[in-house]
């Protein structure tokens, strides 16, 4: 194992998650061997402000942002990346080893971080730039599963320019492929940020006008009378699938109240299903993170049709909520793998990309 590493462990963050961030943030430099790496905490605020260590780590305490008194920046150099103080009473300079991302949504996890970090030559967890890229754009990741011939429910894409221009039009169209009740959600966000489930037309203007408020692509997808199933997959040329767990939300589908705030919706580990089905749930989830070419870790999550029982893939998040009561990491800890022990297993993950890489021409 590598030792004394200088590890950068990234939170907050530009998108609307970024209060999600600060608890994974915070789980993750709880539960990581301090013996055996340097972890320096830079928490980014709301504007995209990377904060020095101590600040960072009263950050993760607090779980907010109160002062930006003690700046730093992140220098690409190749092979030479360093944070480095720009503002406060401090003196920083600190070349990293290793990044530890605990960022979702938008600038963290759709893979602009992940090309700056392969402009400096430093070895990072989770997805590549184009597998993280494609991860957030829904569209385009839906497209790919069609490529691929991964089935899914139908959906459609369209952009809030045609929102603006004839919004009457759009529902007209909509209404020609998909009856009441179906989703509408921005194509890249996250912890069902932004998403609204449409029951009828009058509902539908808001929707699109919430989704649109996101981002410039909305999906919209149809409803499915489904169990929701998720999988936590993890590796690199050689990929692992913990068991599936359940999610029974609390409310009407499993927004970000459901998920964050109340304490009503339930978390079947392992999910109710018979062994052959199970297999086949965690084969599904392979194949769907080898479709985007991911690599790290990811969380896969699935609808299984009452009636027909046919399992459909929703989407992958390649980096879902890190804390130790995430879905993502209690379906781990179910498998066998604890919460200190995957972050050490993620960490070693990505250096061996990282060597792996290193082998190309350039």
């Amino acid at each position: 194992m590598s030792t004394n590493l200088k590890i950068a462990l990234l939170f907050g963050g530009r998108s609307s998650e970024h209060e999600v961030s600060i608890m994974s943030g915070h789980s993750v430099y709880q539960a990581i061997d301090k013996n055996t790496y340097e972890v320096y905490p830079i928490a980014i605020t709301r504007e995209g402000k990377w904060l020095s260590p101590r600040i960072s780590k009263k950050v993760m305490e607090d779980g907010r942002i109160t002062t930006e008194k003690e700046q730093v920046v992140f220098v690409p150099e190749p092979g030479n990346g360093r944070i480095i103080g720009i503002k406060g009473d401090m003196n920083i300079d600190l070349k990293v080893d290793l990044v530890f991302p605990a960022l979702h949504g938008p600038f963290g996890e759709d893979g602009t971080l992940q090309g700056m970090l392969e402009l400096a030559g430093v070895p990072y967890v989770g997805a590549g730039v184009v597998s993280s890229a494609v991860g957030m754009d829904k569209a385009i990741m839906k497209d790919l599963f069609q490529v691929k011939g991964l089935p899914q429910g139908r959906y459609q894409v369209i952009k809030r320019y045609d929102l603006e221009q004839d919004v009457e039009k759009v529902i007209a169209e909509l209404e020609q492929v998909f009856d009441y009740p179906c989703f509408v959600k921005p194509a890249n966000l996250g912890s069902s940020v932004g998403i609204s489930k449409v029951h009828n037309r009058e509902e539908m203007p808001e929707a699109l006008r919430k989704a649109a408020e996101h981002d410039r692509k909305i999906i919209v997808e149809e409803f499915l009378n489904g169990r929701e199933l998720e999988v936590s997959v993890l590796g690199n040329e050689i990929i692992e699938a913990s068991v599936a767990g359940e999610i029974i939300p609390a409310k009407d589908f499993y927004d970000y109240e459901a998920k964050y705030i109340s304490e009503d919706s339930k978390l079947l580990i392992p999910a109710p299903l018979d062994e052959e089905k199970m297999e086949e749930i965690r084969s599904f989830a392979i194949k769907v993170y080898q479709a985007i070419d991911c690599q790290g870790f990811a969380r896969v999550d699935f609808f299984l049709e009452r009636e027909t029982e046919r399992l459909l893939v929703n989407e992958i998040n390649t980096i879902p909520g890190f804390t130790r009561i995430s879905m993502y990491s209690k379906l781990w800890e179910h498998s066998g793998l604890s919460y200190g022990k995957l972050v050490d297993r993620l960490i070693q993950l990505s250096l061996e990309r990282y060597q792996d890489m290193k082998r190309n021409k350039f």
